[in-house]
């Protein structure tokens, strides 16, 4: 797995409390035009080697780095395409990328995870969850999760389009349990998700089952509503991450679910707590029997993250 990313536990809005798969030059200081606040050190992010098929996941995450961490006096999006140019990918795929790319003159970029957002034989979507920091705005706060789209190609998988989070404005107020998922330091939220909860679009149901699975469990999200495809890939059914009905957790009590050696009955405990607190339709690496018709799936998109869907 990456290095470190068990030991990756980052409150909603904290710092980086271990290296965890990612990111662009490693640093160890601001330069003179930084902030009096040092930027991170950071890690370049790396695939689990039990996963799906690890070169597609490396792939898209070498692109989105590229893009979000420069050194001093490298920033801007003519640079940016020459980095990605760099790697052998297309320099146009800068044009879209939107929040990774702030006006700075240096950023940091750490990708937390990298999760499928569906794979297919010949095409992929990775969603690269990371965290972002520039001079004056160090707190880890800052961050977006990309959907990363690829198709299958020689030598490498070739990245094909970038689909930023746009998470909306914040809501001028919050029911309870959007407050208490924000507040609980068992859920950790990366800067989407947070931005997500919020924006006040994601479900009551949604809210209230993190907080019932908050009581047993840490869990570590990785989508919410922003970032995810529109439709679960391959199909044209729509999802319901975008109506602001399902979460994606990668991580358990400080345990990767892509990690062969994460305890399945860990995973499988989860899921089924998952769908006690409510959820329809809960898909992971485990595949599970009882419950309702169709609540349990697995399939090789989650093979990585638990996946819990609402209908109401």
């Amino acid at each position: 797995m990456g290095l470190g990313r068990r030991e990756l536990l980052l409150g909603s809005g904290g710092l980086l409390a271990g290296a965890a798969g990612c990111a662009g030059p490693a640093r160890t200081g601001a330069g003179p035009a930084s902030s009096a606040v040092p930027l991170p050190t950071t890690t370049p992010w790396r695939p689990d080697r039990a996963d799906v098929d690890p070169a597609v996941k490396l792939r898209a995450v070498q692109v989105v780095e590229a893009i979000g961490a420069w050194p001093a006096g490298q920033g801007g999006a003519a640079a940016a395409k020459r980095r990605v140019a760099a790697l052998g990918a297309a320099p146009s795929l800068v044009d879209a990328a939107g929040p990774l790319l702030p006006t700075a003159d240096e950023a940091v970029l750490q990708v937390v995870d990298a999760q499928y957002g569906g794979i297919l034989a010949d095409s992929a979507s990775v969603l690269v969850v990371c965290r972002q920091w520039t001079p004056g705005h160090a707190t880890g706060t800052s961050g977006t999760t990309v959907d990363v789209r690829l198709r299958r190609a020689r030598p490498r998988w070739e990245v094909t389009a970038l689909h930023p989070a746009r998470p909306g404005a914040a809501a001028p107020s919050l029911p309870d349990a959007a407050r208490g998922v924000l507040a609980e330091r068992r859920i950790t939220l990366p800067p989407a998700a947070a931005a997500d909860v919020r924006s006040g679009h994601v479900h009551e149901s949604v809210l209230r089952a993190l907080l019932r699975l908050a009581i047993t469990y840490r869990m570590y999200v990785s989508v919410i509503r922003s970032g995810h495809p529109r439709d679960v890939f391959g199909t044209d059914r729509p999802s319901d991450h975008p109506r602001g009905r399902a979460f994606d957790v990668w991580q358990i009590d400080g345990h990767a679910v892509v990690d062969p050696a994460t305890s399945r009955r860990l995973v499988e405990r989860f899921m089924r707590d998952a769908a006690a607190a409510g959820s329809y339709n809960v898909g992971g690496p485990v595949r599970l029997s009882g419950g309702a018709a169709g609540q349990f799936f697995t399939d090789a998109t989650h093979h990585d993250h638990v996946h819990a869907g609402f209908t109401t």
